[in-house]
């Protein structure tokens, strides 16, 4: 039997998802919560197999319950209206195992939880061609002054390297936080690294 948690600020969805899942012979509906923090308090005290979560909930978000569950035992997936790459980013980071849309029909609801106890992740398609076909906007020489920052590098280190002028080397980062829409290196460094262009 697999012993399930559902967090969900909404209550008639909530008694709605339970249901259905209670309706499964191989389900059970252990736990409820309306927000993250109970989602936490209902895992820790059924010990349930999956635990399946909504993102925006009142007090503590649904990714900040799954980025807390991280070590448990139970395997988080993430339902949710939200498809954003940004949340999905999180999502993947935090180790969920699934993370659906509710506009999704029922019944892969119940297939998604059979997958993701057979070990699978179960990621909504739309989110993984959002997040995965996204290119990698810089040039190539934009690139290596973006693997010099990384290597901690100042800006008269990296124009020694590449035989650039500090002012060269000054507009090069400037563009590069442009394209890649941050304000500072770190953070430019931090949204490379996110999107899995560094090769």
């Amino acid at each position: 039997m697999i012993r399930i948690v559902i967090a969900e600020d909404q209550k008639m969805l909530l008694g709605a998802l339970g249901a259905l899942i209670d309706l499964e012979e191989d389900m059970m509906v252990v736990g409820k919560a309306n927000n993250g923090d109970e989602a936490i308090e209902q895992v820790q005290l059924h010990k349930p197999d999956i635990c399946i979560m909504d993102i925006e909930m009142p007090g503590k978000s649904g990714l900040d319950a799954a980025e807390q569950l991280k070590k448990s035992s139970c395997k988080v997936i993430i339902l949710t209206t939200f498809a954003r790459a940004g949340y999905f980013e999180r999502a993947v980071k935090a180790g969920v195992d699934g993370y659906l849309l509710k506009d999704s029909p029922s019944e892969e609801l119940a297939s998604s939880i059979r997958s993701v106890m057979a070990g699978r992740k179960i990621y909504a398609s739309e989110l993984v061609d959002e997040a995965y076909n996204e290119e990698n906007p810089l040039t190539e020489r934009e690139n290596e002054v973006l693997l010099l920052m990384a290597d901690g590098k100042n800006t008269k280190e990296i124009a020694s390297q590449l035989t650039l002028t500090t002012g060269t080397v000054r507009n090069y980062i400037s563009v590069i936080l442009d394209k890649l829409e941050v304000t500072n290196r770190i953070e430019a460094i931090k949204r490379f690294r996110e999107k899995g262009w560094f090769k």
